[in-house]
């Protein structure tokens, strides 16, 4: 193999037998100069065929100690995942902990809140994220918050898409989320913006929710009760969407949510209707309300 371009001390361009360009990982690869015969592939780590401009650019932006953490996680994450990973998760999990680590040194202020939804829903990613959390914070000694676990779990999550469009359950979940999404915008004749994290997390617990209904399994809290009632009472708007979500899940399920399942629809519904929360909104709210009284 050919070493025809340094990138940094430990990646360097390449050319295989047929010509083919490569980017090889390996401790010390760019250290003598380029071109050069490397005849010793034990000292190869890593190789990607057919990178693209960005990734070259993160090659060059990125420390090398921080893609071999990268690589050890998505390593992990190949023993303990039983679904195909994107082969480029290497990279874009680079970018996240170099970014996270920058936010820790500059923005400590700024995390994101930890998510029992997602270690619910994705337990085998979870885990991974709290592998990588705690090599990182080893490797680097540094402290990464608990809220990476979720950022890095999902990351994993997001690079089984191809994978996952494939399985008609998932492909149904996501059907019945568009239309509970529907039933909230046309009850109050809005758009949510599906980016917000307040969004995502609502549709994290719909599918745990749907999850959890399908196994003839719900979440039942005896002291929410008297919660559930007052919330019932002071936010009727917000218990007739949320019950007519419950309906609908019903309805397609064959199940009957019970008081808790609908206390915590009415707390993400009452979430992502406060993101929302104009003037004009809220005429509209006293509207249903009159409406619905009479």
């Amino acid at each position: 193999m050919r070493v025809v371009k340094k990138i940094n001390n430990n990646v360097v361009v390449c050319l295989d037998q047929h010509g083919e360009e490569l980017v090889a990982f390996g401790k010390g690869l760019g250290f003598q100069k380029v071109p050069y015969e490397l005849t010793d592939m034990t000292k190869v780590t890593m190789t990607f065929y057919k990178l693209n401009y960005q990734y070259y650019q993160l090659l060059k932006e990125i420390p090398t100690e921080i893609f071999d953490l990268s690589a050890a996680i998505v390593e992990r994450a190949q023993a303990l995942i039983p679904r195909i990973l994107n082969p480029n998760m290497i990279f874009s999990l680079a970018d996240h902990i170099n970014f996270a680590i920058t936010r820790l040194t500059h923005y400590k202020s700024a995390q994101l809140p930890f998510s029992y939804d997602v270690e619910q829903l994705y337990p085998q990613e979870t885990d991974v994220g709290y592998y990588a959390v705690r090599l990182i914070n080893r490797r680097l000694n540094i402290q990464l918050p608990v809220s990476e676990v979720t950022a890095i779990a999902m990351h994993f999550v997001n690079s089984q898409t191809n994978d996952l469009a494939t399985n008609s359950s998932v492909n149904s979940d996501d059907e019945m989320i568009k239309i509970i999404t529907k039933i909230i915008e046309q009850e109050y004749e809005l758009r949510i913006n599906q980016t917000e994290f307040t969004y995502n997390r609502f549709v994290m617990h719909l599918r745990y929710y749907i999850k959890r209904m399908k196994k003839h399994e719900q979440i039942s809290e005896n002291d929410n009760s008297k919660l559930f009632n007052t919330m019932r009472y002071d936010e009727p708007e917000i218990y007739l969407v949320a019950k007519r979500i419950a309906d609908y899940v019903d309805s397609q399920l064959d199940t009957n949510s019970n008081d808790d399942e609908l206390f915590y629809l009415m707390i993400y519904v009452k979430r992502i209707v406060n993101k929302i929360n104009t003037p004009r909104f809220r005429i509209k709210l006293a509207t249903i309300v009159v409406e619905r009284k009479k």
